[in-house]
């Protein structure tokens, strides 16, 4: 087992955004003291992690000190979003660079945080392990055999390895959360609309996909939406506010680890459960109950995910210029677009009944006021097992297999957060999924402080 992390006495220590921010305030440390450091242990976990797309050290170093609460605090940017003079790839080949900030990296970096480049993704965010067969694969510091997890992979090592303290991911079937369950990490993909989303991804006929935020504290993630909270408020959602600690109702919470597709391997069950037990313990009146969203649901967000992939391929030379070469995609980008093809007059019935799940949820929320499941079915697999070159349908099946909770809430629109309080057979944590109904992301942050106190997270340097 190949543990990999980059904490030292260097000026980041082992500080999260929160404990870095205030320790540039009072002059402890230089920005560019923190600057060096993050950029040297980048270089020296990225062998071994392979979490870079794109270095933009010199920038990072040149760029004109920011305000806000995070000022000077180092981040990276998921190579999804633009960002002005670094190229958008989406885990395949290079594009011309952006000539400005998307409308999310306008409000993430405006937040004071320092972007030292970009990380790796799985092409187009589609595979929940990023495996690519020229990029290479993205590496879990934990155990350098398994997988980071989800299109946000490159973020989730760089987090857990200590490279920074925080770091964008987003979301369209689980890819805050999962690698936030695969590296130890916090995740929350927030209700939708709370954060801006880049041109490309508005256009989407249902918006599944949500930005966000990696952290390896819940105050850090708190932070993170009060300062967004600040810069890009959604009038049509509750405010989620400064929140600092546990809240004080007790819950109604609902828990399953019956996904649509198949009950959680042994392991996941048994952290699932243990967290249950634990929630009762603090006070939390929990009741199992069978999942309730019907079968048809994973054959319906399939069709639409291979939708996505259609457009994609289908609108590449538009959308990247002439040097996008379709033959060059991976097996499971070019598997989803034949699937689409052959799908297209079914796609307005297929959104239709997606768009009726949130029914369900918002029904579950009347009864109960969170709904926790595992965030994965089964513990983080091996690289290879989801290898982007093999079959199509073997890809599928084992996405299908292990990606089994996490796509509901991109359809709902509801928030759902990943917290590491599990631990495998073999050491890699395991997360567990908390979700309640649209808007209430202040609630998932408050039971998240409790969580974190009544069981503190492991830490990779220990």
């Amino acid at each position: 087992m190949a543990r990999i992390h980059a904490f030292g006495d260097d000026a980041l220590g082992d500080h999260d955004a929160v404990g870095l921010a205030d320790a540039l305030r009072a002059g402890a440390v230089s920005r560019a003291e923190v600057i060096e450091a993050a950029i040297a242990r980048a270089e020296t976990v990225d062998p071994a992690l392979n979490g870079l797309a794109y270095r933009a050290y010199d920038r990072a170093r040149a760029s004109a000190a920011r305000g806000g609460f995070f000022a000077g605090v180092p981040t990276f940017v998921k190579d999804n979003a633009d960002v002005a003079g670094m190229p958008t790839m989406d885990g395949t080949d290079a594009w011309t660079p952006r000539p400005a900030d998307g409308d999310f990296a306008r409000a993430y970096l405006g937040t004071g945080l320092v972007a030292l480049g970009k990380t790796q993704l799985s092409e187009f965010g589609f595979s929940a392990s990023a495996e690519h067969p020229r990029l290479g694969a993205v590496r879990n510091p934990w155990d350098t055999d398994h997988t980071a997890g989800a299109s946000s992979s490159g973020s989730g090592a760089f987090v857990a390895a200590g490279v920074v303290p925080i770091a964008h991911a987003n979301d369209g079937g689980g890819s805050i959360r999962i690698p936030a369950a695969c590296n130890g990490l916090v995740g929350l993909k927030p209700t939708r609309g709370r954060l801006p989303l880049d041109r490309q991804m508005r256009q989407m006929p249902l918006r599944i996909v949500a930005n966000g935020v990696v952290t390896r504290s819940v105050r850090d993630t708190a932070a993170f939406y009060r300062e967004m909270e600040l810069l890009y408020r959604n009038p049509k959602l509750p405010a989620i506010g400064d929140v600092t600690g546990p809240g004080r109702r007790r819950l109604r919470i609902a828990v399953t680890t019956e996904s649509i597709a198949r009950e959680a391997g042994p392991q996941v069950r048994e952290a699932t459960m243990k967290t249950a037990a634990l929630l009762e313990g603090l006070g939390h009146q929990v009741t199992e109950i069978a999942n309730p969203i019907p079968s048809s649901f994973i054959n319906d967000f399939l069709q639409y995910w291979s939708l996505l992939a259609f457009a994609l391929v289908r609108g590449g030379k538009r959308t990247f210029g002439p040097s996008f070469d379709p033959d060059r995609l991976d097996n499971l980008t070019r598997g989803l677009e034949r699937v689409a093809a052959r799908n297209l007059h079914r796609m307005p019935l297929v959104i239709a009944r997606l768009s009726r799940i949130r029914r369900i949820t918002a029904q579950l929320g009347h009864r109960y006021d969170v709904l926790l499941m595992p965030t994965l079915a089964d513990v983080t697999p091996r690289i290879g097992h989801l290898d982007p070159t093999a079959d199509y349908r073997q890809i599928i099946d084992r996405l299908i297999d292990w990606v089994a909770f996490t796509p509901l809430q991109n359809i709902t629109g509801d928030p759902a957060i990943s917290l590491p309080l599990g631990t495998s057979d073999d050491g890699l944590p395991l997360g567990a999924m908390f979700s309640a109904t649209q808007g209430n992301d202040r609630v998932l942050l408050e039971l998240a402080f409790e969580l974190e106190q009544a069981s503190p997270f492991p830490r990779i340097q220990d």
